[in-house]
């Protein structure tokens, strides 16, 4: 199981994703703890490196946890979820391994990891993006 953190920024009902250099699918912004850190202090910190922005901690909250088939692993290779949603101050700009960032709807399901499909999948059910 891989264990990740994921920032879920909705914006005009779209999804903000990013695409890493060298790979064809869009992920959700995010990433791992390091050794002693909080949810929300690894997200912080993952979101700064990748995306250029702060999230602002005290509006962070939890939104669901989701677990999906992990691309380029082997079969049966979990990558598990912990989406959170948060404000940011500053400009999206992709930094160090983010090639791309976009804002997508369900129409752009195929361009997603399976994670992040799961994510689409559910954020159109509870009707937060189209």
């Amino acid at each position: 199981m891989i264990d990740k953190l994921a920032w879920i920024a909705i914006h005009e009902r779209k999804l903000l994703v990013t695409r890493s250099h060298g790979k064809t699918l869009f992920y959700l912004p995010g990433g791992k703890r390091e050794p002693g850190e909080s949810d929300i202090q690894a997200l912080t910190r993952e979101i700064h490196e990748e995306l250029s922005v702060q999230l602002q901690p005290s509006s962070a909250h939890l939104l669901t946890r989701l677990s999906a088939q992990a691309d380029g692993k082997p079969e049966g290779t979990l990558v598990q979820l912990t989406c959170y949603q948060a404000l940011f101050c500053g400009e999206l700009r992709p930094a160090n391994e983010i090639a791309e960032l976009a804002w997508i709807d369900a129409a752009d399901r195929p361009r997603c990891s399976l994670a992040a499909q799961l994510v689409l999948d559910w954020l159109l059910q509870q009707r937060l993006i189209d």
